[in-house]
């Protein structure tokens, strides 16, 4: 950063600090559990029917898990540039990424369970 943009920038209050801080720890504990499900599936279900099933279903979760915990920090620290600069807090992607990877599991499970013996 150059000194023009240093001076630009300020500490904000730190109770909205603390805010952003307890959203992205919300979203980090969101994708231990999403990484802590798909390992489970891909390791403790029974087996499915179809060869590999039980990966094909835990593999996105554990993804999305990933994908969750970087798109937390890199939307925390959108938050926190724009609280130094005084301009509106950005949009966050999280609830779309969450609601699109959840929705493409629940599609994957429909499947998995829908072709299975009758």
């Amino acid at each position: 950063m150059d000194e023009i943009e240093q001076e630009e920038e300020h500490e904000p209050d730190v109770r909205f600090t603390y805010a952003n801080e307890r959203t992205f720890l919300a979203w980090n504990r969101t994708a231990l559990a999403l990484i802590a499900t798909g390992v489970a599936a891909s390791q403790l279900l029974p087996e499915f029917h179809v060869n590999g099933g039980r990966r094909i279903l835990g593999l996105p979760l554990i993804a999305l898990g990933a994908l969750v915990a970087l798109t937390s920090f890199l939307h925390w620290q959108a938050n926190q540039r724009a609280m130094r600069r005084d301009q509106p807090l950005p949009r966050s992607p999280m609830p779309l990424v969450l609601s699109i990877g959840i929705g493409i599991v629940a599609i994957i499970a429909v499947v998995l369970a829908a072709t299975g013996p009758k």
